[in-house]
């Protein structure tokens, strides 16, 4: 008998070790965020254009080698830097400029309900009545 009380145990263990490991990596992930405003190809900097999706250190110093030789003179140009392509263009045409100044940031989204971060559904406690 004590050997399945031990197997259960064990069991019970698991589980938790399991429920912790999952509340762990879902506080690493990365919260998402909305982009607000517009960046200006030609005089933003490295760490603006790293706010873009998809666009990173190595991709942000080659936009700016880019303009170093030849200003952007439209939106598209930026198809002229090696990596980005119509899709990616399309992807990032509604927060790109290249007159006016940059504007460009980043806001948390709020949480959706299932979500980790999300409150929950329901009601908060015993009702007061």
């Amino acid at each position: 008998m004590k050997r399945s009380g031990t197997k259960v145990m064990a069991v019970v263990v698991v589980a938790f070790l399991a429920l912790g490991a999952g509340e762990a990596l879902a506080a690493k992930r990365v919260a998402k965020k909305q982009l607000t405003g517009v960046l200006n190809l030609n005089t933003a900097t490295a760490q603006q254009l790293d706010l873009l999706p998809g666009v990173g250190e190595k991709a942000a110093k080659k936009i700016i080698e880019y303009r170093g030789k030849q200003p952007f003179a439209k939106v598209e140009d930026l198809t002229k830097v090696k990596g980005f392509g119509k899709k990616k263009l399309e992807k990032l045409k509604p927060f790109l400029s290249v007159k006016g100044g940059t504007t460009l940031k980043a806001v948390p989204m709020a949480a959706t309900p299932g979500e980790p971060g999300a409150p929950a559904q329901g009601r908060a406690g015993p009702s007061k009545r």
